[in-house]
C-alpha cells in the first residue's frame, strides 16, 4: 500500500515521502495515529496545499524536543528500592518508574520514550536514553540504591 507520511517516522521516511508499506501496518498503525494518509491523487493535492503548515509544525516539535533534551542531558536520578543483601531488588525499575521520576522533576516524558534494554533488577548505576523525537535522544543515568 502506498502512503504519504504526514510526520517523520523512524526507519520509514520524512514528512511528505510517499512510501510503500504493508497493508496492516498502514491500516492499524500509521493511518489511525495520523502519521500517514493513503497516497491517492486527492490526498496528494490536500497534502501539497498544507505542506508549509505541516513543515512548520514539525519544526516546532523538533525545537521543543531539543529544548527538553537540553534539560535532560546528563541528568542523574536516584531511585530507592527495597533490596536483598546480595544487591538484587525485590521487584524492578521500569520505564514507567523513570518517566514518573522525570515528571516529578518537572520534565514531562511518556514512558514509551524511555529506552531501557531490560528492567533494572539490581543496585547500581545505569545509563539510559530518552527518545523525545525521532531525531532527538537524550542520555540520562539512573542510580538505584537499596532502601533501609
Amino acid at each position: 500500500m502506498q502512503v504519504i507520511l504526514m510526520d517523520k517516522v523512524v526507519n520509514l521516511g520524512n514528512l511528505g515521502d510517499v512510501v510503500k508499506v504493508k497493508e496492516g501496518y498502514a491500516r492499524n498503525y500509521l493511518i489511525p495515529k495520523g502519521f500517514a494518509k493513503r497516497a491517492t491523487a486527492e490526498n496528494m493535492k490536500v497534502f501539497e496545499a498544507r505542506r508549509a503548515e505541516l513543515e512548520r509544525i514539525a519544526a516546532e516539535k523538533l525545537a521543543a524536543a531539543q529544548a527538553k533534551a537540553a534539560k535532560l542531558e546528563g541528568l542523574k536520578l536516584e531511585i530507592a528500592r527495597k533490596a536483598g543483601v546480595d544487591g538484587r531488588l525485590f521487584g524492578s525499575v521500569s520505564p514507567a518508574d523513570v518517566a514518573e521520576m522525570l515528571t516529578a522533576q518537572g520534565i514531562e516524558v511518556e514512558k514509551s520514550a524511555v529506552r531501557m534494554p531490560d528492567l533494572i533488577k539490581t543496585i547500581g548505576d545505569f545509563p539510559l536514553e530518552v527518545a523525545l523525537h525521532p531525531d532527538v535522544v537524550a542520555s540520562i543515568s539512573i542510580a538505584v540504591v537499596g532502601e533501609q
